[in-house]
């Protein structure tokens, strides 16, 4: 290994182990790490900016935007009284309901921006109800991370997937991953229904004032409301189409975004720009910096390369070994930089001999997106949640979620498992 890898390799493991420590933010952590990469002559700054995949970035800002406008209209509350209403109230069923809206919601938008949505909504259901938040927290963060998991858009691991294989489009991952994480997210509802049911008791005159709630009132700009519900009808059908039209995702989602601005007016720019989650976006752009400096030295080539002829170029062999490395290491650490080092070794191991890269692909996201419900530290959407609550005074630990988390995350894992198998490898 020469002096240029040894210090690529040692910027990566020294910025990662801080990642994780969680000692300093990671976004400063990242961008100092690239630069470190520059600055060493690891990367030319011409080079660093190649590595940046502008694809992933600009899709995660035009989705914030208008998600941002859209939350203004009060639709998210809108849609979670009417669901807690259609559920009689029980309790069981409101934590099914909310479940499967974060889900949905998931698959659509950035995990983040979901719960980001939803929880405030469920601390209002709760609290009118008299019901302990948490078994719909982490009902909500499980729904989220496998609702996240079915679409090119809905988690940042598929979203970097899907813009660095160009043949994985928009309509690929709801192909290959929608069917499978419908049947995760029915089996992990059902074992939380089971789980918390004992705790998911109210007294009838509290389901009797929900009742009463019109949640029509929280729908407080019904003409945004129509110019939103227009721009995302437009903008998820671009990204189903993409592949047709010839249009990456962050096209479709910046022209979604901007054009949303332009029908709402000048007022909302400011305030949706505000909102754009700048510090996750800088972390992305380092990130990808700091792998492209291990690609450059060659690393990403050689561990590649050992890992094939560990597997003995098997393909079926491969795909287990990525599928669950990557769900037993997202559960560790966050998965961002886990798929950013993966991508340029799986894209390797193509050039070292496995021919067939497709399961290698949908085992990196399947293991990835769902690893992050093995532990707190897993996905970010999972801390988001965890601070909204201490926020409110209720304290979901790294214990208390690993013992019900990694446990769900190992059962989703191995219904994968069956799954990849029986469809790419039989």
């Amino acid at each position: 290994m020469d002096q240029q890898a040894i210090i690529a390799l040692s910027i990566f493991l020294i910025t990662y182990g801080l990642i994780i420590s969680e000692k300093v933010h990671r976004t400063i952590v990242s961008m100092l790490g690239g630069a470190l990469m520059v600055m060493f002559g690891i990367v030319s700054q011409k080079s660093a900016i190649h590595h940046i995949d502008f694809n992933t970035v600009g899709l995660l800002v035009g989705m914030m935007i208008i998600v941002t406008i859209t939350a203004e209209t009060g639709l998210f509350k809108f849609i979670a009284i009417w669901a807690a209403k259609k559920m009689k109230g029980s309790p069981i069923k409101t934590l099914i309901a909310l479940g499967l809206i974060t889900a949905v919601g998931s698959a659509f938008l950035d995990n983040v921006t979901t719960v980001l949505l939803v929880v405030p909504v469920t601390f209002s259901v709760t609290r009118k109800l008299n019901l302990n938040p948490i078994p719909f927290l982490m009902t909500e963060i499980f729904a989220s991370n496998i609702g996240g998991t079915a679409t090119m858009i809905g988690d940042p691991p598929n979203i970097m997937i899907g813009s660095a294989v160009k043949e994985l489009t928009f309509l690929a991952f709801i192909e290959n991953l929608a069917l499978i994480c419908a049947l995760i997210l029915v089996v992990t509802i059902a074992i939380l229904a089971l789980f918390y049911r004992k705790g998911l008791k109210t007294q009838p005159e509290l389901v009797a004032h929900l009742m009463q709630l019109d949640e029509k009132k929280e729908i407080v700009d019904a003409k945004l409301l129509r110019k939103c519900l227009l721009v995302l009808a437009l903008t998820i059908g671009g990204f189903f189409s993409h592949q047709f039209i010839h249009v990456e995702t962050a096209t479709i989602s910046l022209i979604g975004a901007f054009l949303l601005l332009l029908l709402s007016g000048e007022k909302y720019l400011e305030h949706a720009l505000e909102k754009v989650e700048w510090p996750t976006l800088f972390f992305f752009i380092g990130l990808f910096v700091i792998v492209g400096g291990l690609v450059d030295t060659g690393l990403i080539a050689t561990v590649a390369q050992k890992a094939v002829d560990w597997t003995g170029g098997d393909v079926t062999a491969a795909t287990f070994l990525i599928l669950w490395m990557s769900a037993i290491a997202s559960a560790f650490v966050d998965n961002i930089p886990f798929v950013a080092t993966m991508i340029p070794m799986i894209k390797e191991m193509g050039h070292a001999g496995i021919t067939n890269l497709d399961p290698l692909w949908w085992s990196l996201s399947l293991g990835a997106c769902l690893g992050g419900n093995g532990t707190l530290i897993g996905a970010s959407a999972n801390l988001v949640v965890a601070g909204l609550a201490s926020k409110e005074g209720y304290n979901i630990s790294f214990v208390k979620f690993m013992k019900i988390g990694f446990p769900l995350m190992i059962v989703s894992i191995l219904i994968s498992s069956v799954y990849v198998y029986l469809r790419y490898l039989v």
